[in-house]
């Protein structure tokens, strides 16, 4: 399957929990209506993600469907009109930003309806090849994340390598998602040596400067 990774900003002028409310209820049934579509995930940043300012998003979308043709059937579809005109009641639809995606699960395991995702950004280092990124992300550097202490699941999600074609570079190489039962969860493996190896190990393969990381709750609408 593809993953569609959509990064959401709400409209100007809409409060967060106006965008929240519309997004996981009137939005979410239209997605539901959307042709072939296998899962779809909201993950909506923590309430502290705004105390110190705010995300570099105020949402992430993920859609799954079975391939490029079932893609391109959602996108000619009347369903999909649909949620392109309710967009316009809560998006910045200028500043969405699309990765098509394929899914490596590192970690497999249960999540806790309550838990913390904490999905990270990823661009790669200047002038490394794609491939490279990719392989090295994988190996050695993934090893080192699925072994944190408390982390329940650990999944990749690498940009297509047709986003790269012509020379066109997506809005990030992947995201990096790991999920944890609880914030305390979280911080122990913040605080462990193993998380002080994985940092370590970032610069070798990212451009530190140029990657994000947003902590979220997950929403499950379909799936």
């Amino acid at each position: 399957m593809i993953n569609a990774i959509s990064l959401l900003k709400r409209k100007p002028g809409l409060s967060v929990e106006a965008f929240q409310e519309h997004w996981r209820t009137g939005h979410a049934k239209l997605i539901a209506l959307l042709p072939g579509v296998r899962r779809y995930v909201q993950s909506h940043p923590l309430p502290e993600m705004y105390e110190d300012g705010k995300p570099e998003y105020d949402g992430i979308a993920e859609l799954w469907a079975n391939d490029s043709q079932a893609f391109r059937d959602i996108g000619a579809s009347d369903a999909y009109v649909a949620v392109q005109a309710d967009e316009e009641k809560f998006l910045d639809r200028n500043a969405i930003a699309l990765v098509l995606t394929d899914e490596r699960v590192i970690k497999d395991g249960p999540v806790a309806a309550d838990g913390v995702k904490r999905i990270q950004l990823f661009k790669r280092k200047r002038d490394m090849p794609v491939e490279e990124f990719q392989s090295h992300w994988r190996g050695e550097y993934g090893s080192d994340v699925s072994s944190l202490p408390s982390l329940d699941r650990y999944v990749q999600y690498h940009a297509r390598l047709g986003a790269y074609a012509r020379a066109r570079e997506p809005a990030y190489d992947g995201f990096d998602i790991t999920w944890f039962q609880s914030a305390n969860a979280l911080r122990l493996a913040m605080n462990s040596e193993v998380n002080d190896r994985v940092l370590s190990g970032q610069s070798n393969f990212l451009a530190t400067d140029d990657c994000r990381q947003i902590l979220t709750r997950e929403l499950v609408i379909i799936g």
